[in-house]
C-alpha cells in the first residue's frame, strides 16, 4: 500500500514506524522541508519526503496527522490531489480543561471531510498517546489494543483495517462517520479522567457478559 502523511510530529512518526516495517510503501509531506526530510530518515531506506501536495498525491491512505483547526485549511488547500484517497483522520478537538472543541457541531472528521469532497475519510487511532502506538505491539494483560474506526466507505474501512493490524491492533467497526464524533467526545473524557483524575478508565465498563445486564443462570 502507499500511504502519505500529511504532517512529521509525533502521531505521523508513531503510526507510520509500524506501516513501513510491514512492507508499505510512505512519502512524508511537510510544510517544512527540513522536518520531513528528517522524519523519513528516521523511518528509513527507501522512505519518501516532500511537499504536503506531493504527499496527497502519493498515497493511496493519506493519514491527515494535524492538529485539530489547521487539517481542513491544509486539505482544502490541497483539493484534486485527495480524490479518490483514503483520507485518514486521527486529530482530537480538545482543548483546555478538557473541552470538546467542536461544541456541539460537525466532529473533526466530518469537518475533514466537507473541506476535501473528493476523499473518502476514515477516523480511527485518536483514544491514544502516540507512545502507546509506539510500542510493539499495542497489548495489555495479554489482549491486543482494539481500534475503533468509523466511516462511511467500506474499501476504505477495509484498507484502515489493514493498517490498524500493522501496528498489532484489532480494528472494531464503529460505525459510519456520524459516529466519529462519539470517538472525539470520548477522547476527550478519557483525557480528563487519566490526566485529571489520575483513573484507570477501564474500571468504567464491566466485561463484556455483563454489558447487557446481570446474568440470569
Amino acid at each position: 500500500m502507499r500511504i502519505g502523511l500529511l504532517g512529521t510530529g509525533n502521531m505521523a512518526d508513531a503510526l507510520a514506524t509500524h506501516w513501513v516495517r510491514a512492507g508499505h510503501e510512505v512519502l512524508v509531506g511537510g510544510r517544512d522541508a527540513g522536518k520531513a526530510r528528517r522524519l523519513a530518515t528516521r523511518l528509513g531506506p527507501g522512505v519518501g519526503h516532500g511537499s504536503l501536495r506531493a504527499a496527497a498525491g502519493f498515497g493511496d491512505v493519506v493519514l491527515a496527522a494535524l492538529p485539530y483547526g489547521a487539517g481542513e485549511g491544509v486539505v482544502a488547500d490541497l483539493g484534486t490531489p485527495l480524490a479518490g484517497s483514503v483520507l485518514l483522520d486521527c486529530a482530537n478537538p480538545v482543548g483546555p480543561g478538557f473541552r470538546l472543541l467542536t461544541d456541539g457541531g460537525p466532529s473533526a472528521a466530518r469537518r475533514l471531510a466537507d473541506a476535501a469532497p473528493g476523499a473518502r475519510v476514515v477516523k480511527a487511532f485518536n483514544l491514544c498517546h502516540e507512545d502507546v502506538w509506539r510500542m510493539t505491539p499495542p497489548v495489555f494483560d495479554g489482549q491486543p489494543l482494539a481500534v475503533p474506526v468509523c466511516g462511511d466507505d467500506a474499501e476504505a474501512l477495509a484498507l484502515v483495517g489493514e493498517l490498524v493490524r500493522d501496528t498489532g491492533c484489532v480494528p472494531l467497526a464503529g460505525g459510519g462517520l456520524d459516529r466519529a464524533g462519539l470517538l472525539e467526545a470520548t477522547a476527550a473524557l478519557f483525557i480528563g479522567l487519566w490526566v485529571g483524575e489520575a483513573a484507570d478508565v477501564r474500571a468504567m465498563a464491566p466485561p463484556l457478559a455483563y454489558a447487557a445486564g446481570p446474568r440470569r443462570d
